[in-house]
């Protein structure tokens, strides 16, 4: 009789910035899943540990945190996993208690109080690598011996040490629990263990090197800073248009070839209508943008790996605390350049409540991914590929004013709600800077496959499905014989657009706009597929496959593509957003506040842009 063992739960456990996420990419490499924790929305990494008895144990990346006495719901969740607390998942079985060995008097702290928990432990002595370039000497066999606990040296960016942790890790559950101690909120004792450990256990320390703070002494300048900030991004904005022109033509080239044989195979009818005037035209203007948005992310993922994400945050924090929040918001805002969920998930970080709702708040006017397709099709469209004074492309100094637009936004709007609903004392801003170390290859191409099959998903389920029904809308009922206007006008999303266009229309915007903002509810970018759709049906040769940069081009006035530009800066969430806004809030209250006044800026913005042009041009 063959007995099937469990497969046990270890946790990755640690402070902030001590490499737990390095470590847990290397340790489980592809084979992990990202989902939420039951009930919160606060992100759950699993994957598969292989352990040295044939099993593979499920490993569980959780939140960093200083203590087991929480101040923020993210590092609430990591105490109660530890605990067992969690409902709907299973116990965890053994710790594995991640520590920096460039900072082991801090860190040993938590990893003896997560000892105290009796469960069975090992330590990863995680960045050796950094701590030898920084002089550090470590007796790993006396730090063993002093914490009665197995300590495994490990660099997580470079694999090394991985194998040993596994075997560790097998060999530690075999060991049963021992009895928790009960603690008594009091840390000064641990924090002198844990200086009398490390103090025992460092043999050398070395002067930190020289280049290491060369470079905070100019990214950490209160004027040289703040420049190298801006000039990061606005590098970073630049090459999402001029990298991406070559990848994004071939996609194009791709979509028109698909066109061009639905067409040529497939005769006249409501299939081929919806294969090319929906699917292909509908889905291809999205996905065309998928370099631009991988770029987008590729540089993101260098500036938190590298540590510079941090010291940005510092560098803000000045700015911050002019509106009424402090450093800390920073970094989920900065997430939501990707996707404003993350960004409103990533707040529970932040320990005030007031601080954290405005973050919620505002997270939406940072510029998504979502976005990008749409700033891009426009941009493409009315703006020229000039080059301004010899170095800078037009259409990427464009698209840095509109992120800048939106960072400005949310500031306006952080120091109107901190000043109003969410009035109330801003915590002093205190976090621990991590080393600078080189991105590693394999957690940013990780990061990046996860970001382009999360776009290509929500492209093949939200975006097609949005579009298909777009197209059923657009294309009936058919119009009699004797009808005049197009079919467009006949069926059942002109009329919709004729309804819905008298509130648009003062601000410039058209029936197919109109039509168009309707599905992009479901996804912003789902206002790209709408209008290729609209105007693909709304074509006299249903066989036409001219972009839609080309489509909008004959279309659109200027006032009118620099308006619709204006809204999407300010343009009201998705309803995912919407949705985990009202998770994160407890109910609808906030969640339709936000729609409210996001909706009144996004229309006061495009109106003020479209008369203002109309009475310059």
């Amino acid at each position: 009789m063959n007995v099937v063992l469990a497969s046990p739960v270890v946790a990755l456990v640690g402070n902030p910035n001590a490499g737990k996420t390095s470590l847990f990419n290397a340790l489980t490499g592809s084979r992990q899943k990202v989902g939420n924790y039951p009930g919160v929305t606060v992100e759950r990494k699993a994957g598969r540990l292989p352990l040295a008895d044939g099993r593979s144990a499920e490993l569980i990346d959780l939140p960093g945190t200083y203590s087991l006495e929480p101040r923020s719901p993210d590092e609430a969740v990591t105490r109660d996993a530890v605990l067992g607390r969690l409902v709907g998942e299973r116990p965890i079985d053994a710790i594995i208690a991640v520590v920096d060995a460039t900072n082991l008097r801090n860190h040993l702290r938590f990893a003896l109080e997560l000892k105290a928990l009796g469960k069975p432990m090992v330590v990863a002595l995680n960045m050796i690598d950094l701590a030898d370039r920084d002089g550090i000497e470590i007796d790993v066999a006396a730090l063993e011996e002093l914490l009665g606990l197995p300590v495994v040296p490990t660099v997580a960016v470079r694999r090394r040490g991985l194998e040993a942790l596994a075997a560790a890790v097998s060999s530690r559950l075999a060991t049963p629990a021992t009895e928790a101690l009960v603690p008594d909120g009091d840390i000064a004792p641990l924090q002198r263990e844990a200086r009398r450990i490390a103090t025992a256990a460092v043999r050398s320390v070395g002067a930190p090197k020289r280049w290491s703070e060369r470079i905070d002494g100019v990214a950490l300048h209160p004027v040289a800073g703040p420049l190298l900030l801006a000039g990061l991004l606005f590098f970073i904005f630049q090459a999402v248009f001029a990298w991406a022109e070559a990848p994004m033509g071939w996609i194009e080239a791709l979509i028109g070839a698909g066109q061009d044989l639905v067409n040529a195979t497939l005769d006249d009818g409501p299939l081929r209508s919806m294969l090319v005037n929906g699917v292909l035209a509908g889905v291809g203007a999205v996905i065309i943008f998928l370099p631009q948005i991988l770029i987008l992310f590729f540089f993101i993922l260098l500036l938190e790996q590298s540590g510079y994400m941090v010291r940005a945050a510092f560098i803000m924090d000045r700015l911050m605390a002019g509106v009424g929040l402090n450093g800390r918001a920073f970094i989920p805002l900065l997430s939501s350049f990707a996707c404003a969920i993350p960004g409103i998930m990533a707040a529970r970080t932040i320990d005030s409540p007031k601080d954290r709702l405005t973050t919620i708040l505002i997270a939406p006017l940072m510029t998504c991914s979502a976005r990008l397709p749409v700033y891009a099709v426009i941009i493409a469209a009315f703006i020229p590929a000039t080059q301004v004074g010899g170095l800078f492309n037009l259409q990427g100094l464009v698209l840095t004013g509109l992120y800048l637009f939106g960072v400005i936004g949310a500031l306006v709007a952080a120091a109107a709600l901190r000043r109003t609903v969410t009035r109330g004392p801003s915590p002093s801003f205190l976090m621990e800077m991590p080393k600078y170390q080189w991105p590693a290859p394999r957690d940013v191409g990780i990061g990046l496959y996860q970001r382009a099959t999360a776009f290509l998903v929500r492209a093949g389920t939200i975006i097609l499905v949005s579009t298909i029904v777009l197209w059923g809308l657009a294309s009936y009922p058919k119009p009699p014989a004797n009808w005049e206007g197009t079919a467009l006008d006949y069926s059942l999303a002109g009329r919709i657009g004729d309804a819905i266009e008298p509130i648009f229309a003062p601000i410039g915007f058209n029936r197919e706009i109109a039509i168009a903002l309707v599905p992009g509810m479901a996804a912003r970018e789902v206002a790209v597929s709408a209008l290729a759709t609209v105007y693909a049906l709304e074509g006299v040769d249903e066989e036409n496959t001219d972009s839609l940069v080309e489509t909008l081009r004959g279309r659109w006035e200027l006032p009118t593509a620099l308006a619709f530009l204006a809204w999407f800066v300010f343009a009201p969430q998705c309803i995912s957003t919407l949705a985990v806004t009202k998770r994160e809030t407890g109910g609808w209250r906030w969640p339709i506040f936000m729609f409210s006044y996001l909706f009144a800026a996004a229309w006061l913005a495009a109106g003020f842009t479209y008369w203002t042009a109309r009475a310059l041009l």
